[in-house]
């Protein structure tokens, strides 16, 4: 029996399998932002951390840098322009309109394009890594947000 090579061994996670796991975590912080208490939300913190609020704009920014690369090939990072809104509604909104925009992104980028190393705003890696970075990302800004209901 020949090993697998490169070319030859099956795809382990088909692009939309990424997007529904991605999707499925984006899924879950939102519950988290729904379930944490408004008046909290940007305001609460342990030991100097950011809000849970501030967390989630971060994890809404990374989510919409890797759009913004995956539909235009443009990588730089362009940081929101004044404070954001600090506020559930306007979060949510965003959110949510993000979510569609991912939903027909990721299945419509060729796959060797997604390995194709790009200069990002945190270094040189390939775009899958960078979307793999965004949910990992989330999962861990989630951690600190259930972390922040608990107390």
């Amino acid at each position: 029996m020949t090993a697998p090579t490169a070319t030859t061994s099956p795809s382990v996670l088909t692009l939309q399998g990424l997007l529904t796991h991605w999707q499925g975590h984006r899924g879950l912080t939102r519950r988290v932002i729904l379930a944490f208490p408004e008046d909290q939300l940007f305001t609460f913190s342990i030991g100097g951390m950011r809000s849970f609020g501030e967390l989630a704009w971060e994890a809404y920014g990374v989510s919409a840098y890797n759009h913004q690369g995956l539909t235009t090939d443009d990588w730089s990072w362009n940081p929101p322009q004044g404070e954001l809104p600090r506020d559930r509604a306007a979060l949510l909104a965003a959110w949510d309109a993000l979510t569609p925009q991912l939903d027909a992104a990721l299945p419509a980028a060729e796959p060797t394009y997604l390995t194709t190393p790009q200069t990002m705003a945190w270094g040189t890696m390939s775009p899958l890594v960078s979307v793999q970075y965004a949910i990992d990302n989330e999962i861990h800004h989630r951690g600190q947000g259930y972390v922040f209901i608990r107390a």
